[in-house]
């Protein structure tokens, strides 16, 4: 199982990548393994401004549907156009071409509260 050192986690198997006030947002290595073979993800919240723990699109695999959750409060201000076509990224390189969204983190205090790759490590055990 992956989990790079270098990004933030939840409990709900999101990964957060800080670039400044703003951040990449996905799925984790072991939440895409868990999912299975992704057939489909649906994000409809451009321009919205959400809280942590809130939905900001589902994915679809072969077996079931899963919530995508912001991990912390901020507005969504892209997405990532290529899962359209190629929703299978999130299961290939789910911390690369996978990403799910870019948000505007705010308040960047929060990402204090996420878990580290050792804790998130721990919680997948």
């Amino acid at each position: 199982m992956n989990i790079p050192s270098t990004l933030k986690y939840t409990n709900d198997h999101e990964w957060i990548k800080i670039e400044g006030d703003e951040a990449l947002v996905g799925i984790t290595d072991f939440a895409q393994s868990e999912l299975g073979d992704v057939v489909f993800v649906d994000i409809q919240t451009q321009g919205e401004n959400l809280g942590a723990g809130e939905v900001f699109g589902t994915i679809e695999a072969v077996k079931t549907v899963a919530d995508a959750m912001m991990p912390v409060a901020g507005e969504v201000l892209e997405v990532n156009e290529e899962l359209e076509g190629a929703p299978e990224l999130v299961n290939n390189d789910p911390y690369g071409k996978g990403w799910m969204i870019k948000i505007k983190v705010n308040n960047p205090a929060d990402i204090d509260s996420l878990l580290d790759a050792a804790q998130y490590e721990a919680i997948c055990k």
